[in-house]
């Protein structure tokens, strides 16, 4: 991707970064945490480290994908492990989950940065997933309280220009579509469990290979929950018989198609006020 001219946002993001000279930055791969990679490697060179969680929550493909934009941008990248599914009250699926999922990562990065001198550990939280009217985000507690700093929403950036700031910076992944956990794909209250996890992520690879680039599978026990974006209800209506001899592989005996279309977190509708 050609990179395009650098505008006031990236400047204004990449001064900010600056005054905190040695960081770590709580990389996905997503669009989000590679523009504030990006930004903490223009603005401290070196003096840079991503750090990209893998668990079964994640899925196939994601980390792989994180390590090769990593070593495109240029900066130091690793692996660690994290056991949130070692926490029962994770397991649980509660409406907190996300707090306990991120209190594993970001107490995991926190030492990391205190045992190597990193002055701060940045994540991805952009400037629209701080609104009421989107998702509920218990996450952005934990990073709270592990002092986890958010540049893009501390300057109000939000999701579009997030994509535009990628998009200029040349990363591939401007127009990725959110790849949230596996977990947020199990309703509250239904036990996760990791092979319902691997089921998922088969079945959503499937729809991925079939030409659906935005989908979700909500799992409900023995059905599928298929949410893709409203233009492409039809197509996955033509397709939903094959489909289903694909999903039966996996455990799944029927798929719903979401007459709604695909919502970004769909499955915490009745717990918003």
């Amino acid at each position: 991707m050609a990179r395009e001219p650098r505008a006031v946002t990236e400047q204004l993001l990449e001064a900010a970064i600056a005054p905190l000279r040695r960081v770590i930055v709580a990389y996905s791969g997503g669009v989000d945490s590679a523009v504030v990679l990006a930004a903490a490697s223009r603005a401290l060179g070196e003096d840079v480290l991503a750090v990209t969680a893998s668990s079964a929550s994640v899925a196939q493909g994601e980390v792989e994908s994180a390590a090769s934009l990593a070593r495109a941008i240029g900066v130091a990248h690793e692996i660690i492990e994290t056991r949130e599914f070692d926490d029962p009250r994770y397991r649980a699926n509660a409406a907190d989950r996300c707090y306990y999922c991120k209190s594993e990562l970001y107490s995991a990065l926190s030492l990391l940065a205190s045992q190597r001198g990193y002055e701060a550990v940045l994540d991805g939280t952009n400037a629209d997933d701080g609104k009421a009217t989107l998702d509920l985000r218990p996450g952005h507690a934990a990073a709270r309280q592990f002092g986890v700093r958010s540049p893009l929403a501390e300057l109000g950036i939000g999701k579009q220009e997030v994509r535009a700031i990628a998009a200029r910076y040349g990363l591939h992944v401007a127009d990725k579509p959110a790849t949230p956990c596996l977990s947020s794909r199990v309703p509250h209250g239904t036990r996760i469990e990791i092979d319902d996890l691997r089921r998922i992520d088969l079945a959503e690879r499937y729809l991925r290979a079939s030409g659906f680039s935005t989908v979700r599978v909500r799992h409900f026990g023995a059905t599928a929950r298929v949410e893709v974006p409203l233009e492409d209800i039809e197509r996955m209506r033509d397709i939903k018989e094959r489909a289903g001899r694909a999903f039966a592989a996996v455990g799944y005996e029927n798929i719903d198609i979401d007459e709604r279309g695909y919502r970004t977190g769909s499955l915490n509708e009745e717990l918003r006020p």
